[in-house]
């Protein structure tokens, strides 16, 4: 795996590594995790079992994504 983290704007070395569009992916990825984090049932595994858990994930994304959640 190569790192997708650009080098700062005064860095006169090239990054001929860096690919913009992974970078945007990563980011967003990054963000869905930071939301999910709101949902204290799923920061804090209230749920003990691996199906009841990934429901509570997949209800916390579907609100995500309808903007209805935190």
């Amino acid at each position: 795996m190569n790192p997708v983290i650009p080098r700062k704007s005064k860095s006169t070395k090239p990054n001929p590594e860096f690919d913009s569009h992974l970078y945007k992916m990563r980011h967003l990825v990054e963000n869905l995790f930071a939301r999910l984090k709101h949902f204290r049932g799923i920061a804090t595994r209230f749920e003990k079992l691996a199906c009841n858990f990934k429901a509570m994930v997949y209800i916390a994304c579907s609100m995500i994504w309808i903007k209805v959640g935190k």
